[in-house]
């Protein structure tokens, strides 16, 4: 006996077995669908994401900019403002306090010879101070070898003996009025001082002429790009980089002397502070367009 059963709703009529077979393939194909979207959504991202590579590849080989490098050079001449030079003091007694009594009076009044003449106390500067004994070196007699044939006999040593102690100082003096300098070396050596040696003019801030020289280099670069550019037919842009060397930064002027106790130093030397030549060069890279 067949069961076959059905089902009405609102007037139409299904079999049951078909009715479960179709929501089974309805519910098959939505998840069929659903894959599909997704590959295919993936894939398009795919896409996507290979053109925005290939643009950003165009977009950094495009970036490099057209560009001209130039050179600049720079010079400033400023005479030297400042000058150093050094002395000594030398004294020999036969205790250490004598020695270094009669060094402090020679220093002492050359101290106060410097500051009678302007110059700073921050500008004088001890750079040396030392004490060595003094020996005397006697030698013995050797005793005369026999004759004839006679073999050497020993021969004694020499003898070393304690004469005293010297005490020498030596100071650092930078005079920042040049027109002094002469007058001033001429006293000093005047003073019983052993020597005065390492006469050097200089600049005492170079660092403000170095910038002057620099400015200068730069301003010369940018001249020359202006023109190349001109002769070119571009337009300058940007600065792309940018080097220096930094030249000559002058080198203290050294005047050879030497002035002992011994040399009359009445007589004012004349001394000429000379001119120094700051230099500096850049290398600058302009963009063109």
């Amino acid at each position: 006996m067949e069961n076959n059963t059905t089902h009405s709703n609102h007037g139409a009529t299904c079999n049951c077995g078909l009715c479960t077979n179709y929501g089974h393939i309805r519910k098959f194909g939505g998840i069929l669908v659903g894959v599909l979207l997704v590959i295919l959504i993936v894939f398009a991202l795919g896409k996507a994401l290979a053109v925005f590579g290939l643009i950003s590849n165009a977009q950094v080989v495009q970036s490099s900019p057209n560009t001209i490098v130039v050179n600049g050079s720079g010079d400033v001449y400023a005479t030297a403002d400042v000058a150093t030079f050094s002395y000594s003091v030398t004294e020999t007694a036969k205790t250490v306090a004598d020695a270094q009594s009669q060094s402090a009076d020679v220093s002492n009044k050359a101290l106060a010879f410097l500051t009678s003449n302007g110059v700073a106390a921050a500008d004088i500067q001890t750079t040396d101070y030392s004490i060595d004994p003094q020996y005397s070196y006697s030698q013995a007699v050797c005793p005369p070898i026999p004759e004839p044939n006679g073999v050497a006999q020993y021969c004694p040593q020499g003898q070393q003996t304690l004469t005293g102690y010297q005490v020498s100082q030596t100071t650092s003096v930078k005079v920042r009025d040049t027109s002094k300098v002469g007058d001033i070396l001429s006293g000093i050596g005047a003073l019983g001082v052993t020597n005065v040696s390492s006469l050097q003019f200089s600049i005492d801030n170079p660092d403000a002429l170095q910038a002057q020289a620099q400015s200068k280099a730069i301003a010369d670069a940018k001249s020359k790009a202006q023109a190349l550019a001109q002769s070119l037919g571009v337009h300058l842009g940007k600065v792309v980089s940018f080097s220096e060397n930094s030249g000559n930064v002058p080198a203290p002027v050294v005047y050879s002397m030497e002035a002992t106790a011994d040399t009359k130093a009445a007589s004012v030397p004349d001394v000429s502070t000379g001119q120094n030549d700051i230099s500096d060069s850049v290398s600058v890279t302009y963009e063109i367009r």
